[in-house]
C-alpha cells in the first residue's frame, strides 16, 4: 500500500482495542492528537518520513564538519558563540540542565499527546536527528512509558524543559511510567529533542478538539431552549445568516432552523438577545475555533527546530538559524478562542434565568414540583456562574505577557504555553454551563409535555433520556454530570448535515 493510501485508510477498518497512527509528518489533525492521547497507541513511522530524518541527519553531520551550527558545536542561548570542546559531552549537558522544572504532573493525556506532536514534526524532516532517536521516540509511545512532565516549564518559545526531561527518560537518567531499555543520544540528538513547542501544541489540539465538540453541542442545547421558551425562529432566518461576516454565524443559523421548526404561535414579536442573537454571539465562537484549529494543525506537521538542516541541491546542507519556534499566532489564536467562549456564556446564563421565570415558560418558579417555595433547579445558576468566573479568568489574554530571559538574547515570549492551558481551563467550565443549560432546558420541555418531533429537537430531547425526570428538590450534581457527558451526541446531532470545522471526537480527560 502506498503511504498516501494508507493515510487515507487509518482510521478505516475495526476498532482495535489499542489505536495506531500511521506518522508522517505532514496530516496530523487535533482530532488525532485528541483520540489518541486517550490511551495507549501504537504507531508506525511513514517511509517518506524515514527518507526526510535520514536525508536531514546525513546533513546534519555533513554540517557540523563544515560550519558551526547553534546547539551542536556552540552553546545555546547566551552562550551561542561559545565553541564547545567535546560535543557529545555538551549535549548530554545540555538535556541534563534544561530538565529543570517545577509544578504539577501533567495528566497522561496531555504527556502522550505531546510525545505524539513531537515525533510527528521530526517525522515532517528538518531537524537533523539520528534516526536511531526517532525510533526510540516511537518506542516510548508504543510501550505508553511517560516522562514525568510538570506544568512550570515553557514560555511560548520552545517547551524545553519537558522535552529534555523526554530526552533523559530515554537515557534512563529519569523513571518512566514504565520501564524501556536505555538509548544513546548523540551530538545530533540533544538540540533537536528540545526545540520545539510539542507539549504547547499538543494542548492547543487538546483544547481545541474539546471545545469543538463543546461549541456544536451547544447549539442542540440552545435549541431545546429555544422550543422551551417558545422562542421565534425569525432570527435565524437564511437573510440573517447571509448577512453576517464569517462562516459561523450562517452555521449556526441553519442549525437552528434545521433543529427548531416554527412555533405555530410566538410568545413574543422578538424575543431577547439571549435567543435572539445566537448566531451572531455563537458564530463568533464557531469562527474563533476554526482559526485556532488552522493554525494549530499547521504547526502540528512542521519542523520548526533551530536550526532547520535540510539535504541542499547537489548534497551540500542547507543550515537555517532561525525563530520558528516563537509562537505568537499559536497564543492568539487560544487567547481568541477563550475570549469568543468567554462572551458567550453571559447569554447563556440569560437562557438559564429565562428558563427559571414563569413568565416566560408558563412553568412553575425555577421549574420545581409546584410546592410553593420549591428551588428546582435555582442552585443551577450559581453554578453556572461560577463556571463563568472561570472563563472570565481564562480569557485574561496571555499573548499580553512577555519577558527576556537568557541575557537579553531571547527577549520576547509569547507565553502560548500560558494560553493553551488557559484554554484548557475553559473548555472544562465551558462544559459546566452548557450542562446547567441542558439539564434545564431539558427539564423545561418534560414539564411543558409538547408533541416531541422524530427529528430536530425531538431527536435532541429523546438523546437525554438518561437525564432524570425527578423535578422534586433534589441534589443535581449527578444530573450535571451524565449532562456532560451526553455532549459529544448532541454535538453528533448538531453536525448532522452542517458544515463540519473541526474532526469531531470523543472529549478528553485532562
Amino acid at each position: 500500500m502506498t503511504e498516501a493510501k494508507e493515510r487515507a485508510a487509518r482510521h478505516a477498518g475495526p476498532v482495535l482495542e489499542t489505536p495506531s497512527l500511521l506518522v508522517d509528518g505532514r496530516s496530523l489533525t487535533c482530532g488525532d492528537v485528541a483520540r489518541l492521547a486517550q490511551a495507549p497507541l501504537q504507531v508506525r513511522l511513514a517511509p517518506g518520513a524515514l527518507r526526510r530524518v535520514e536525508a536531514s541527519h546525513r546533513a546534519a553531520v555533513t554540517a557540523l564538519d563544515r560550519r558551526p551550527v547553534y546547539g551542536r558545536s556552540t552553546g545555546v542561548g547566551a552562550n551561542r558563540d561559545a565553541a564547545v570542546g567535546h560535543a557529545a559531552e555538551h549535549a548530554v549537558a545540555l538535556l541534563r540542565s534544561h530538565a529543570t522544572s517545577a509544578g504539577e504532573l501533567r495528566s497522561p493525556q496531555r504527556v502522550r499527546a505531546m510525545l505524539l506532536v513531537r515525533l510527528n514534526q521530526l517525522a515532517a524532516g528538518g531537524s537533523g536527528i539520528s534516526p536511531h532517536a526517532v525510533h526510540a521516540l516511537a518506542a516510548m509511545i508504543d510501550a505508553d512509558a511517560l516522562p514525568p512532565v510538570r506544568e512550570l516549564s515553557g514560555i511560548g518559545t520552545g517547551d524545553l524543559t519537558a522535552l529534555a526531561t523526554t530526552a533523559l527518560g530515554l537515557l534512563g537518567e529519569i523513571p518512566l511510567t514504565r520501564s524501556l531499555p536505555p538509548v544513546r543520544l548523540g551530538v545530533h540528538d540533544a538540540l533537536p529533542f528540545l526545540s520545539s513547542n510539542a507539549a504547547t501544541l499538543a494542548d492547543a489540539a487538546l483544547a481545541a478538539d474539546r471545545l469543538h465538540i463543546l461549541a456544536r453541542a451547544a447549539l442542540a442545547v440552545s435549541a431545546l431552549t429555544v422550543i422551551a421558551v417558545a422562542g421565534t425562529v425569525e432570527a435565524f432566518a437564511p437573510a440573517v445568516g447571509e448577512r453576517l461576516p464569517g462562516r459561523g454565524g450562517a452555521d449556526v443559523a441553519a442549525t437552528l432552523r434545521r433543529l427548531c421548526p416554527p412555533a405555530p404561535v410566538p410568545a413574543r414579536l422578538q424575543d431577547p438577545y439571549a435567543v435572539r442573537c445566537l448566531p451572531q454571539v455563537h458564530g463568533c465562537v464557531l469562527d474563533a475555533l476554526a482559526g485556532l484549529g488552522a493554525v494549530t494543525q499547521a504547526h502540528l506537521n512542521t519542523a520548526e527546530e533551530n536550526p532547520l538542516i535540510l539535504a541542499g541541491d547537489g548534497g551540500d546542507p542547507d543550515v537555517v538559524h532561525h525563530g520558528l519556534s516563537h509562537l505568537p499566532a499559536v497564543a492568539l489564536a487560544c487567547d481568541t478562542a477563550a475570549i469568543a467562549v468567554a462572551q458567550s456564556v453571559p447569554v447563556l446564563l440569560r437562557r438559564l434565568s429565562m428558563l427559571t421565570d414563569p413568565g416566560v415558560t408558563g412553568l412553575p418558579p425555577f421549574l420545581g414540583d409546584g410546592r410553593p417555595g420549591a428551588s428546582g433547579i435555582m442552585a443551577l445558576e450559581f453554578v453556572a456562574a461560577s463556571a463563568l468566573a472561570v472563563l472570565r479568568s481564562a480569557a485574561a489574554p496571555a499573548s499580553l505577557g512577555t519577558v527576556a530571559i537568557s541575557r537579553g538574547t531571547e527577549d520576547d515570549a509569547s507565553f502560548a504555553s500560558r494560553a493553551a492551558v488557559q484554554l484548557l481551563d475553559a473548555a472544562g467550565a465551558y462544559a459546566v454551563a452548557l450542562s446547567c443549560e441542558l439539564v434545564a432546558a431539558v427539564r423545561a420541555l418534560r414539564l411543558r409535555a409538547l408533541p416531541v418531533p422524530d427529528v430536530g429537537w425531538g431527536a435532541v430531547l429523546r438523546a437525554c433520556g438518561a437525564l432524570s425526570a425527578d423535578a422534586a428538590d433534589r441534589d443535581l450534581t449527578g444530573d450535571l454530570a451524565v449532562a456532560e457527558r451526553l455532549l459529544p451526541e448532541l454535538a453528533r446531532l448538531a453536525t448532522a448535515g452542517e458544515p463540519v470545522l473541526l474532526p469531531v471526537a470523543d472529549p478528553v480527560a485532562v
